[in-house]
């Protein structure tokens, strides 16, 4: 089947006409809500810009990013319009739409800048762009047929059906639920109706796990129930639970469109009602106490938050001298495994035969290697998908989450250290600056090698890119050159003719940097329309040498220039005079192209004289 083409302008706009007939007719939702809020204008224009640590600082407040403002742009539209890649890719891994059925998705393949632009927009489908929350309820909705490790606590049973279930599930996204285990937690079995059609039982039992809707109802001849008693049980089940949603949800099944709108409104619910849930009995029942007494804290199996284990983090040491008298203090977190199941190395503990492994009526204490504050952003993550912390503990929640073996977290913690560790600057905002150290938020040299232990390509590409749009504050400090012997010595039995990953990688973006200056200025255009024609010899044509040396025989050279202006400091500076321009190594030079010019050069020299001394080839 032949790849489709972006559609031609009438086309969308003809697309635009049905969208906003079906939605104000009430068939469909409005994907693109119009938002006229200063958080969200702040939003648009760090997309036009490229400001990638803008755009990551709105995304954590909840800006919606897939409003539009008042000329009908999105987020995704600017920044695919104005051909910035890193703020496309972050909006598609927030949740940006770009599906290719409605009016905005295909607008905005139509107004990306380039191919490489496009093909990221298509390769995000349905489930990567409009559903972030898809891991989460994925899990959750499998623990309905997980065998091993045995997680669930309570046995549903419904005419003579009965379900293996999970209390906190329940309590979570069940009212009725909640009610009845708060006031007998302890309860192991529960019977519903038993005039309850089991298709509807499993239509319920499916939404509280945040399973999607069954397209289809099994009713008629060989299953006891006609289509209408199905329909009602199910409507008689969603009152008895306290979950009105459920019928909207299976009548919304049958549109394509609706079923996405509707399929989008209850995982983020659910998810609302598991981080209300979790904050409040999870992180609410936390225990705080001395280090040497955290292994004697007791707790019952049977517990109010339904906890089957409990995991500590201890306070990491003060360097302070004031905090030497200070006695060290450990959190211990109620949890549940069938959450932590979502780290594989909390799944492979569990379905060993580690003592962790076996329940017990106390339940067991794990040690968790981080502090209590980034292990509380691990469950966070886990139990709701959410992973908003601040770029000082990135690090460490990257180096958790790598223990953890939590790839979508690590990436998580990659992305809030390459965006608001980027100092506010877009790539070509970057590709002016001059190398200051006080720009700096970030040890750039422990970012790397955090990337380097903890295998992110993404972070190793951040941290180059960054060192070489600052090459000119790095490229002399002990560190740099260290950090070159590091990435020399990561090749095992190097030789000579191996190439150096880092330095590479430098000297890529490096390139970038005065390219993207030269190539905004035009100056490769502009030097070959100012280019005397040559003879074959390259010198210039006999008349245009005329020309020239009836130029410099009518220039005034007695006249004091900018440059001679500048070497004599006693001179005084005429109206309209310029500041000097010097290149890295103090030569003066007209402007700042010719500045650009010389300083690459420079800096690759250093970088080759540094090799030099290093005794390093590359």
């Amino acid at each position: 089947m032949a790849e489709r083409t972006v559609l031609r302008k009438d086309q969308l706009e003809l697309s635009l006409h049905n969208e906003k007939k079906l939605i104000k007719e009430g068939t469909i939702k409005d994907d693109n809500p119009l938002d006229l809020s200063e958080p969200f204008r702040e939003l648009c224009s760090a997309c036009r810009r490229g400001d990638l640590k803008v755009c990551q600082e709105k995304i954590t407040e909840g800006v919606n990013v897939n409003a539009r403002d008042s000329y009908d742009y999105t987020p995704l539209i600017l920044a695919s319009l104005c051909g910035h890649y890193e703020v496309a890719q972050l909006l598609l891994e927030s949740g940006a739409l770009c599906e290719r059925d409605t009016f905005q998705g295909e607008r905005c393949l139509y107004n990306a800048l380039n191919d490489r632009i496009r093909n990221l927009l298509l390769e995000y489908d349905y489930s990567k762009s409009t559903d972030p929350l898809q891991p989460l309820a994925a899990h959750i909705a499998s623990l309905l047929t997980r065998q091993t490790p045995v997680t669930t606590d309570i046995t549903v049973t419904a005419a003579d059906q009965d379900v293996s279930l999970h209390k906190f599930i329940l309590a979570a996204r069940s009212p009725y639920f909640r009610g009845k285990l708060a006031a007998a937690p302890e309860t192991t079995t529960w019977k519903l109706p038993s005039t309850t059609p089991p298709e509807a039982f499993s239509a319920a039992i499916r939404y509280l796990y945040l399973g999607e809707a069954p397209r289809e109802l099994r009713s008629g001849p060989g299953t006891g129930f006609t289509e209408s008693e199905v329909f009602a049980g199910i409507d008689k089940i969603s009152k008895y639970l306290e979950i009105q949603s459920l019928m909207d949800n299976i009548l919304d099944g049958g549109d394509r469109r609706r079923a996405r709108q509707r399929r989008t409104v209850e995982l983020a619910k659910g998810r609302a009602q598991l981080e209300e849930w979790f904050r409040e009995n999870v992180l609410g029942n936390k225990v705080v106490v001395e280090t040497s007494k955290a292994n004697k804290v007791t707790w019952d199996h049977n517990n109010p938050v339904f906890a089957d284990v409990l995991l500590r983090a201890d306070e990491l040491p003060e360097e302070d001298e004031n905090s030497a008298d200070e006695i060290p203090k450990s959190t211990l977190f109620p949890c549940h495994r069938a959450m932590l199941l979502r780290s594989e190395f909390f799944q492979a503990m569990f379905t060993s035969s580690f003592r962790e492994a076996h329940v017990k009526d106390q339940l067991h204490i794990i040690d968790v290697d981080c502090s209590p504050d980034v292990l509380e952003i691990i469950l966070t993550f886990l139990y709701t998908e959410r992973a908003d912390f601040p770029l000082e503990i990135a690090v460490d929640v990257l180096f958790a989450a790598d223990m953890l073996f939590i790839e979508k977290l690590k990436s998580k913690a990659a992305v809030v250290i390459s965006t608001l560790g980027s100092g506010g600057m877009s790539q070509a905002e970057a590709a002016r600056t001059r190398g200051t150290q006080d720009e700096d938020d970030i040890d750039i040299y422990a970012i790397i090698r955090a990337a380097w232990l903890t295998r992110v390509q993404r972070l190793e590409e951040f941290a180059a890119r960054f060192l070489a749009y600052r090459l000119e504050a790095h490229i002399d400090s002990p560190e740099f050159a260290e950090l070159i012997q590091e990435s020399a010595a990561r090749i095992q039995a190097r030789q000579e003719t191996d190439s150096i990953e880092l330095l590479d990688d430098i000297r890529f973006y490096l390139n970038e940097r005065f390219r993207l200056r030269f190539d905004d200025a035009g100056l490769d255009e502009l030097m070959d329309e100012q280019a005397p024609p040559a003879n074959g010899d390259g010198t210039a044509q006999p008349e245009e040498m005329g020309k020239i040396t009836e130029g410099v025989e009518a220039m005034n050279v007695s006249k004091p220039t900018s440059a001679t202006i500048a070497l004599n400091g006693n001179a005084q500076q005429p109206q309209g005079y310029t500041r000097e321009i010097r290149t890295l190594d103090g030569a003066l030079v007209e402007d700042e192209f010719d500045e650009d010019a010389m300083n690459y050069e420079i800096l690759l020299e250093k970088l080759d004289a540094l090799l030099e001394s290093l005794n390093l080839d590359a």
